[in-house]
């Protein structure tokens, strides 16, 4: 007779497998200056119970105009309807993408992207507002920018936020 395993003897369960998500991404065409309406009127539809179709995320990017890109596990047909419920959404554009194609909309931009030396700008902020500088040097770590203001007697640097400036003209040669 052998004797019977214990709990502590029995072989340890395997866990199973993680679940796979399939998630899709989809691209809908809006009205022009839409988006955002679009996308609040999906969050919307869904946190009501209007609609059963699973929404994982919207991503409205600033860079894609028209569009407003939606991550589901359903399939192209329950998103043309979902497409249909909501006001201002125009369309499904055709196929699907995936997150690597949308990935850099993701990621923020510094702010002081685009900005170089020698680039003339317009102060928006600070006791200097309205005033027009030249860009001495930029700190993208610190998203700063070092100016002199154009027409000032004496060069004085300034360091300002990078959002604090509005880029008037560039490619200016020192």
């Amino acid at each position: 007779m052998t004797p019977e395993p214990t709990p502590s003897t029995a072989a340890p369960a395997v866990p199973a497998a993680p679940e796979v998500f399939n998630n899709r991404i989809f691209a809908i065409k809006t009205t022009s200056k839409q988006e955002r309406t679009v996308a609040d009127n999906i969050l919307k539809a869904i946190e009501t119970k209007a609609t059963d179709i699973k929404v994982t995320s919207i991503i409205v990017p600033n860079e894609l105009q028209g569009y407003v890109l939606v991550e589901t596990p359903e399939q192209r047909n329950r998103i043309e309807q979902l497409v249909e419920m909501v006001a201002h959404a125009r369309a499904l554009a055709k196929g699907q993408t995936t997150l690597a194609e949308v990935g850099h909309f993701l990621i923020p931009k510094p702010v002081v992207a685009g900005i170089d030396e020698g680039t003339i700008v317009e102060l928006i902020a600070g006791p200097f507002k309205g005033e027009k500088a030249v860009v001495k040097r930029v700190d993208s770590a610190k998203e700063e920018i070092t100016v002199e203001l154009y027409e000032s007697v004496v060069p004085i640097p300034i360091t300002v936020r990078g959002d604090n400036v509005r880029v008037v003209d560039k490619n200016v040669d020192q």
